[in-house]
């Protein structure tokens, strides 16, 4: 079947949704989920959003050093502009819509403080951020008469000029975005959805890693399509690992301990109970993330244990329950009283600074493609995010990618001779267990030898590993029926293939690309 929009947006988080609805007004929009609308990294991220509101103490020269520091000063720094002295406009946009942050008792904003960042700035909802923006953007979306909610839909490919019979190559110069290939997961049909712009707004990717923060919709789809598609994609290499997961073997995904936590005070702790951050880093546990993972990691390694301890027993118990009450439920229905009890925290995949790479109208190399929030890289984070900074990019460039598209899309038609999806010849797939296992040593592959601390030997290891399972999964892919299981494969071999080329393209350790084959960081004097 097809379909006809003004505008596509693949992927609910909180940059789909905001881009929908400022087009909306303007135009049909179909907004395309693989899942439900709630089941979006967005919903997940507790700590808050980064913006400068107290001018008394905080200007917009702070919050961009701190993001240049923080990015290892790869950032760009226009990026970083861009996002810093629009946040506060589009934080009063999410007010609008329906956001409620913290107060305190004087009706100002009670503000947090997160690692890197050198004043209070964070706001936030309780510790579920997140779930706060995504509920307010959801109840406006539904609300929307032109916006057409399509759940439980996973796009396959994008459209490009190769449908039409014209190959593409990385160096054809204009390529050109028509729409997507959809797959309706209840019918298992594959519909032709046609749209004169697209917004890829997927997500990241933190379940092509064993461990991980991510919900397992984050495979990296997005990326995985535009790449297949000749896009150019950047800063792959730079994969954020949070530092203090909840460690609960078998979680997956793992139960984030938010930043804040540290900011509040929280005390790193060795499984006997002693510091150790000051042998990292003089900023101790409010280091960059990148830092202090790697202080916990080698922690581990070197004792042979499998988590390390953050704690929070020192300070006044009702405080952190009012503080953290999702986190103190959580611990406590493990059997853990936070006020009294140790957290039990390790690492775990939690961020991709790199992406589709887009320009400062979050336009990508595709025209008629734009990318936004964590599928993107616009150059804000450089080579490793600063805390709370992403959910605010996202808004800031649904905003540029809105304007820019509204300003052109009354120029571009359907491409009515797209042919529609062919599967002729394939069969439904009978071997899921072939998938599954193929998605478990990917994620084993990835954590083992591209993880927070990398060699060439790990890399050319996870290479050739891949390689062999891309060979299979292709072959396969040819043969049976699409569904969602095989594309998510599909794409987290893409991903994985991508991080892991990228990161032994760098020879050198840079923010969160960290190898022992070159110590040598970029800044070292001689």
């Amino acid at each position: 079947m097809v379909k006809k929009f003004d505008f596509l947006v693949i992927g609910s988080g909180i940059a789909g949704m905001s881009f929908a609805l400022k087009v909306a007004g303007h135009g049909k929009v179909a907004l395309v989920c693989k899942t439900t609308l709630e089941d979006a990294n967005t919903y997940f991220a507790q700590g808050g959003v980064a913006s400068v509101t107290n001018l008394q103490v905080d200007n917009f020269e702070k919050h961009i050093e701190d993001t240049m520091i923080a990015g290892d000063w790869i950032s760009d720094r226009n990026a970083v502009e861009k996002v810093v002295r629009e946040a506060p406009s589009q934080i009063q946009a999410l007010i609008d819509w329906g956001v409620d942050f913290d107060k305190n008792e004087n009706g100002e904003f009670d503000l947090h403080r997160e690692g890197g960042h050198s004043e209070f700035r964070i706001l936030h909802h309780a510790d579920n951020t997140g779930a706060e923006i995504q509920e307010s953007l959801i109840k406006a979306v539904r609300k929307h008469p032109n916006i057409t909610i399509f759940d439980n839909h996973f796009a396959i490919e994008i459209l490009t000029q190769h449908h039409l019979g014209i190959e593409v190559t990385r160096q054809t110069p204009d390529i050109e975005c028509y729409g997507a290939y959809v797959l309706n997961i209840a019918t298992n049909e594959v519909d032709t959805f046609l749209s004169k712009v697209t917004l890829m707004a997927t997500g990241g990717c933190g379940a092509v890693y064993k461990t991980t923060t991510n919900p397992l919709v984050a495979t990296g789809d997005g990326i995985a399509m535009v790449y297949r598609a000749k896009g150019t994609v950047k800063d792959m290499e730079f994969i954020q690992f949070h530092p203090t997961a909840l460690y609960n073997p078998g979680d997956r995904p793992s139960f984030l301990i938010t930043e804040a936590m540290r900011g509040y005070g929280g005390i790193l702790r060795t499984i006997d109970g002693k510091e150790f951050m000051q042998k990292y880093d003089p900023r101790l546990s409010l280091a960059p993330r990148d830092i202090v993972a790697r202080a916990i990691d080698n922690e581990m390694k070197t004792r042979g244990d499998d988590h390390v301890y953050l704690d929070v027993t020192h300070k006044d118990p009702e405080e952190t329950k009012r503080h953290f009450p999702n986190i103190y439920e959580k611990c406590l229905s493990l059997g853990i009283d936070i006020t009294k009890d140790y957290i039990p925290v390790a690492p775990a995949a939690h961020y991709l600074c790199g992406g589709i790479k887009v320009d400062l109208n979050a336009a990508s190399s595709i025209h008629r493609l734009y990318a936004v929030g964590e599928c993107s890289c616009t150059g804000l984070h450089g080579g490793n995010r600063l805390a709370s900074n992403s959910l605010i990019e996202a808004v800031v460039y649904a905003d540029a990618a809105a304007k820019h598209s509204l300003e052109h899309f009354e120029e571009y038609s359907y491409k009515e001779e797209i042919p529609e999806w062919n599967d002729e010849g394939t069969k439904m797939n009978e071997e899921m267990v072939l998938i599954s296992q193929d998605v478990k040593e990917v994620g084993q592959i990835m954590s083992t030898y591209v993880g927070i601390v990398r060699s060439d030997l790990r890399l050319k290891r996870a290479w050739t590993r891949l390689d062999l399972l891309y060979e299979e999964t292709e072959e396969l892919f040819k043969r049976v029926k699409a569904t969602r299981d095989i594309c998510e494969l599909r794409n987290m071999i893409n991903v994985g293939y991508l991080i892991t080329r990228k990161a032994i393209e760098r020879k050198e350790c840079r923010g969160l690309h960290y190898t022992i084959d070159y110590p040598k960081h970029a800044y070292d004097k001689e």
